[in-house]
């Protein structure tokens, strides 16, 4: 019976796309905090319709900010899978 053994690019290659999966997992805390925000904001007109324009503001501000960390986990992932330089540095040291 006959193994196959995983050399060292693909093991490399397998770890980066679990990697990068596992950076996606980000765009979950990003999505509910907006959801948050947006139902916070909606709330917030409905008792102060006079203020809206800040409330809108100030929730827009907070959504900005909060997709942030998605983006980065989204910057990582494609940096893994597209230009991963785990790779560059295995076979610099073939």
């Amino acid at each position: 019976m006959e193994i196959n053994a995983i050399d060292g690019k693909a093991l490399i290659l397998a770890c980066s796309a679990i990697g990068a999966g596992l950076a996606m997992i980000s765009g979950i805390g990003p999505g509910i905090g907006q959801g948050y925000a947006a139902g916070k904001g909606a709330e917030g007109v409905g008792r102060q319709p006079e203020a809206q324009s800040d409330i809108v503001r100030t929730m827009l501000l907070g959504a900005a900010v909060a997709e942030t960390t998605g983006i980065y986990g989204l910057i990582v992932a494609i940096i893994l899978l597209f230009a991963n330089p785990l790779i560059s540095t295995y076979m610099g040291l073939m």
